[in-house]
């Protein structure tokens, strides 16, 4: 529940963040002094923003469209003096709905709600995000679910994506049955977390975690795992500014203190994309996606990159700290990225503060890396699994209509992956895969038997991953 608690905080900090883009505001302010009314002066000014979000036929843009609708309405509220409806939820009930704005998400009881089935959203929206975190059944783009009747007996199965009304005593009685199955499957996988990861045959592999926030470690064991294998750094910069070396720093320490000297791997500032940051990234860039984001971003950012890295190498003298690049297509990239560091440990030395050089490996995410992982002296590669498929197989990760094509089994995404492995190993270094290909058990015999030994899964999925690797002869 930590991570989920995470997950919400983010999103309202990302609203929040918001509300202190000036460019967005300036119209509903000017509208003001010019005498407006001052909902109608916000309504009109965020309806504008919506529609210009909405129209792109984007499912991440889509996305943002419902966080400033969210936005919008809840402000309006306020001006209003209109009382936010809370909702009281009878035990078991499917929420039925064309869409859901996160706060209204965060404000649902989901301790006694049994899941949501939506006409909209999509996959990529922020309710999604918290669905998936809290293990909230949900379903989305279900036209079923504009037809049900309020109070109606419906089943709704997430697996296949479907809502059944008025079930029969038989799928009534299969449903009780799956969920008993899924109770069990849960209880063995929070033994196996606590054990070695090895498969059948005997031999170790190694299961790290990704970590979104450090606030979801206070309800983790370390002992549930080798390491860290993904440190998303994001979250550090949704604040009104950039935070300072100190205050990095401490985020780092954090981290390693909770490892108990296991590995810890903290991937440097990866916006852009689907991930905008206001002063930071690039505004009205025609795909973002192929645009300035990641390593490209932060070279062209040299101070936010230069405090980062000074943060970091200051972090590895207390101790097992790597330091791991997003989105490198070409070695040049690389060789950048190290002079950059290079000059942040010569600043830390001559400042006479403590610091270690960290080692700096590169995430494997675009074909061009992969194809040429043997080129790049990097200390070691992280295989990010999410965008390599999605630029592999040219289709969005994030969009329905190309959902069947994102398949991360393809041959084309597997070659690549065995590829990176074969050049890790020529090379000396170690390989890992940090993306959603690691968190799914039925994939880890196809990952194992590319040659890859060490994987950084989500924290919840560490238990049925361990199962799954114990399965493999």
């Amino acid at each position: 529940m930590a991570a989920a608690d995470a997950d919400g905080a983010d999103i309202l900090e990302f609203q929040a963040m918001l509300l202190e883009d000036d460019d967005m505001l300036a119209p509903a302010f000017a509208a003001i002094a010019q005498g407006r009314a001052a909902e109608a002066a916000w309504a009109e000014a965020f309806d504008a923003e919506i529609a210009a979000y909405g129209d792109q036929g984007d499912a991440v843009l889509s996305a943002r469209a419902a966080d400033l609708r969210d936005l919008r309405d809840r402000v309006l509220a306020c001006l209003s003096g209109a009382a936010v409806a809370q909702a009281a939820p009878p035990e078991g009930a499917v929420a039925l709905a064309d869409d859901l704005s996160p706060s209204a998400f965060l404000a649902l009881d989901w301790s006694r709600l049994g899941g949501a089935a939506l006409t909209g959203g999509g996959a990529a929206g922020h309710v999604a995000i918290l669905a998936r975190a809290r293990g909230v059944p949900l379903v989305v783009g279900l036209e079923a679910a504009a037809h049900s009747a309020d109070g109606a007996l419906v089943a709704l199965d997430a697996d296949a994506g479907a809502l059944i009304e008025n079930p029969s005593a038989c799928t009534r009685a299969a449903f009780a049955a799956r969920r008993a199955a899924g109770a069990a499957g849960r209880a063995e996988s929070a033994a196996a977390a606590l054990r070695p990861a090895v498969t059948a045959g005997g031999a170790a592999v190694r299961v790290l975690i990704n970590v979104d926030d450090p606030a979801l470690l206070d309800s983790l064991s370390p002992q549930i795992c080798d390491g860290v294998g993904l440190t998303r750094t994001e979250f550090l910069f949704h604040g009104a500014a950039a935070p300072d070396e100190d205050a990095q720093l401490a985020v780092y320490a954090r981290i390693l203190a909770w490892a108990q000297g296991r590995p810890v791997t903290i991937r440097t500032l990866d916006a852009g994309g689907d991930k905008p940051i206001p002063g930071v990234t690039v505004d009205g860039e025609s795909n973002p996606f192929l645009g300035l984001r990641g390593l490209r971003l932060s070279l062209r950012r040299p101070a936010v990159f230069r405090t980062q890295l000074r943060a970091l190498a200051r972090a590895a003298a207390l101790g097992p700290l790597k330091v791991m690049l997003p989105m490198v297509t070409i070695p040049q990239e690389l060789e950048e990225a190290r002079a950059h560091l290079d000059a942040a440990c010569a600043q830390l030395a001559a400042a006479g503060a403590a610091h270690a050089r960290p080692p700096l490996g590169i995430m494997v995410e675009t074909p061009a890396a992969a194809l040429t992982a043997a080129d790049f002296d990097a200390d070691f590669y992280s295989i990010g699994s999410n965008d390599l498929v999605q630029y592999v197989m040219a289709a969005a990760r994030d969009n329905p209509g190309v959902a069947h094509l994102a398949d991360p089994r393809n041959p084309a995404v597997l070659a690549l992956i065995g590829r990176t492995v074969a050049a890790g190993k020529a090379r000396g270094v170690e390989v890992s895969l940090c993306g959603d290909m690691a968190s799914s058990p039925a994939l880890i015999g196809a990952l194992l038997g590319l040659g890859l030994d060490t994987l950084s899964c989500a924290p919840a999925q560490v238990g049925a991953v361990k199962l799954a690797i114990g399965r493999v002869a």
